[in-house]
């Protein structure tokens, strides 16, 4: 049975992004004795996602500040809270699990860790799909999008890159698990993009390396070209973009044990097929993460019960017989203004607070 120190973090990282649930196994317990020690859990169990200085955290929680301010920065080590410096000063705040402290592990994650992430998707994450908001929005490829659209930028992967002042490019750690547990596809593997602070805590932590503005845009044609799929945080200003496949990625793969993934993911598009033009050659189905797209006799059709509007399919038809449509406007979605928009709407949308814990219960 895992401690009640333990039992109190999987409560704390359930408030936060798409949440930490309980399984009959116990498995996330195993997960959190992995990454937390005891001292590191009472910390983080008075920590806000809102970053504040180690000296504001000592103040109010009575702790010696030398000593906390040691502890947060080897939690920073390991991957399990968030850094940034303003004006001189580091500032430290709470991580979710996902999107949060497990990508944190591109680094340390070994087959051990690899084998109890996927037992826990398997029993719990994997069955989040749709249940609230995504954290991740699927975004067409470029070339998919028709250039007489109106596009917004955050529906533009190449917009959003040229938007940012400092990118940094990391490695997926999806397929770092599934390479683990010798399931990895052979897609690229650094095309991870972290922007502006997100990108320094990367670089600063040895995750990750800056790349030009220019550098960005190859990896993401270089994506586009192995059949990788753009999903930057939901947000209007992302801190990152991914680039995913449907065989490692979490998101996608949970998306993909859906009946119908088109509902819940937020992407404004879908594909349509010009049965007239189409050579029935089934690129477009090899294609395809969501196998939106079967393989069969005559032309192809779209399950759009299925398709998420990724464009893949577009890009990849010799006979140019594939194209995205926009959804109608009340079936499209705007996101959220900022990561922190984001985060409330999530803990409202799922009746939490973002509130620490150890406040909550002082009352």
């Amino acid at each position: 049975m895992p401690s009640q120190i333990y039992k109190d973090l999987r409560e704390q990282l359930d408030q936060y992004s798409v949440g930490f649930p309980e399984t009959k196994s116990g498995v996330e317990y195993q997960l959190l004795e992995r990454l937390f020690d005891e001292d590191d859990a009472r910390v983080f169990l008075e920590m806000s996602m809102m970053a504040e200085p180690a000296a504001s955290l000592a103040a109010r929680t009575g702790q010696d500040l030398e000593l906390l301010t040691g502890r947060l920065e080897r939690m920073v080590e390991k991957g399990l809270i968030f850094r940034f410096d303003k004006d001189g000063v580091a500032r430290y705040g709470a991580s979710a699990f996902m999107v949060g402290s497990y990508e944190f592990q591109v680094n340390d994650m070994d087959r051990e860790f690899a084998e109890l992430f996927e037992q826990y998707f398997q029993e719990a994450f994997g069955k989040l799909a749709g249940k609230v908001t995504p954290v991740l929005r699927t975004i067409p490829v470029n070339q998919a999008i028709d250039v007489t659209w109106p596009v917004a930028p955050y529906e533009d992967a190449r917009e959003i890159v040229k938007s940012k002042d400092r990118i940094a490019v990391t490695k997926c750690i999806c397929r770092i698990q599934q390479g683990l547990l010798d399931k990895a596809c052979d897609k690229p593997l650094e095309v991870c993009l972290a922007f502006g602070s997100h990108g320094q805590y990367y670089v600063d932590k040895g995750m990750g390396r800056w790349i030009t503005t220019d550098e960005a845009l190859r990896i993401l044609d270089e994506s586009e070209e192995a059949g990788l799929v753009p999903q930057p945080f939901n947000a209007q200003n992302p801190g990152g973009l991914c680039n995913c496949c449907g065989d490692c990625c979490g998101v996608l793969r949970a998306l993909r044990l859906q009946d119908k993934p088109a509902e819940k993911v937020l992407s404004n598009y879908f594909a349509v097929v010009d049965a007239d033009e189409c050579t029935e050659c089934d690129t477009c189905a090899d294609r395809c993460p969501m196998d939106a797209i079967a393989a069969a006799e005559g032309p192809a059709a779209v399950d759009l019960d299925r398709c998420i509007g990724c464009g893949l399919c577009v890009t990849s038809c010799p006979a140019e017989a594939v194209k995205l449509q926009p959804k109608a406007s009340e079936a499209q979605h705007t996101p959220p203004r900022t990561a922190r928009d984001t985060m409330m709407q999530l803990a409202t949308q799922r009746g939490k607070s973002l509130v620490p814990l150890a406040a909550m219960r002082k009352g």
